[in-house]
């Protein structure tokens, strides 16, 4: 079942990405997916945007190697790289301090063999007036080795959009 986020977001889709509906696609648990029309096929490359609240102490970091474990439980998944990203020595993607970590991960569809990559970008948005309150906004590029250098510009290009929408007290 699709989701909602926990704050608003502004976001603007590259030329060529098509919004969808999460459960017509197969996506529960996201707010917010796009799909790569050029790549349309067997395997669709696409974007999702899930978030939720987190009101504990676990770092971006540790969210992120959350993720691999809950992908573990679909089949091998191999942390390619993971870089902490708005930091001065590695300026961000957007305003936010956030995480980027790329998998790749071997699944099946339709009962054959699947290899795909992920990137993922985990940030985190603090609520101003009570910093134990924070919002993370998970967004993630699934393609396969042929579709990404198709679409990696694009993902790129997307992060630099994201947003907390202009009424989001965050």
């Amino acid at each position: 079942m699709a989701t909602t986020l926990p704050i608003k977001i502004s976001f603007s889709l590259p030329d060529g990405w098509q919004s969808a509906p999460p459960d017509e696609v197969g996506a529960p648990g996201v707010a917010f997916v796009a799909l790569h029309l050029a790549s349309m096929g067997d395997f669709t490359a696409n974007i999702t945007i899930a978030g939720r609240m987190r009101n504990d102490s676990a770092s971006l970091w540790q969210i992120a190697d959350e993720s691999v474990r809950r992908l573990e439980q679909a089949g091998p998944v191999e942390v390619i790289k993971k870089t902490e990203v708005g930091t001065p020595d590695v300026p961000g993607l957007t305003d936010s301090p956030g995480v980027v970590q790329n998998l790749r991960l071997s699944t099946t569809l339709r009962g054959e063999p699947l290899e795909l990559l992920q990137s993922q970008v985990y940030l985190g948005m603090e609520d101003v007036k009570n910093p134990m309150k924070r919002v993370v906004i998970e967004l993630v590029l699934t393609a396969k080795p042929s579709q990404l250098d198709q679409v990696i510009e694009d993902f790129q290009q997307f992060i630099r959009t994201v947003r907390p929408a202009d009424d989001t007290p965050v």
